[in-house]
């Protein structure tokens, strides 16, 4: 299993605003599909509540300290990182860390790889972003093209 985050980051590493993603793209949200597709993925009770339902043909995940969080059957919930790594590990899948900035940053040393679409925006009054130094440790291993000024850049840990 590798653990891999996947992120979509204005100019200024922006990745939310008032509780939701800023912006929509529908090439980034075709290749997220994708590429998350059969896997699992991770994220936490905002994430969660953004989104507002599980991802289908995805092992769902949400991490909550509190545990406090509503999810239907088929949604894990854990309150801590090492059941929700567990759980992952039993899907024999990869797992895929898809926020929010809280979640990135506890898994920060657990991932392998990044995925990171670099949107052609600078969103006003942002309030959700990545710390600049999340790449550190990781060089860039690929880049693809999406179309409407979208970038995927793929990092991989440094050995």
């Amino acid at each position: 299993m590798k653990v891999i985050g996947i992120v979509a980051v204005d100019r200024d590493l922006a990745i939310g605003k008032d509780g939701k993603l800023p912006w929509h793209y529908s090439a980034d949200l075709r290749f997220f599909k994708k590429t998350t597709l059969g896997n699992t993925v991770l994220m936490g009770a905002n994430t969660w509540r953004s989104i507002g339902r599980p991802l289908p043909g995805r092992l769902n995940i949400v991490l909550s300290r509190s545990g406090k969080v509503e999810v239907p059957d088929g949604v894990m919930l854990f309150n801590n990182k090492a059941a929700a790594l567990e759980a992952a590990q039993a899907g024999h899948t990869d797992l895929f860390v898809i926020g929010g900035a809280a979640i990135f940053k506890e898994f920060a040393h657990d991932l392998e790889q990044w995925i990171v679409t670099e949107v052609p925006l600078t969103v006003g009054d942002a309030d959700v972003f990545m710390p600049e130094d999340f790449l550190d440790g990781f060089e860039l291993g690929s880049t693809r093209e999406l179309g409407d000024g979208l970038v995927v850049k793929f990092y991989d840990r440094r050995n």
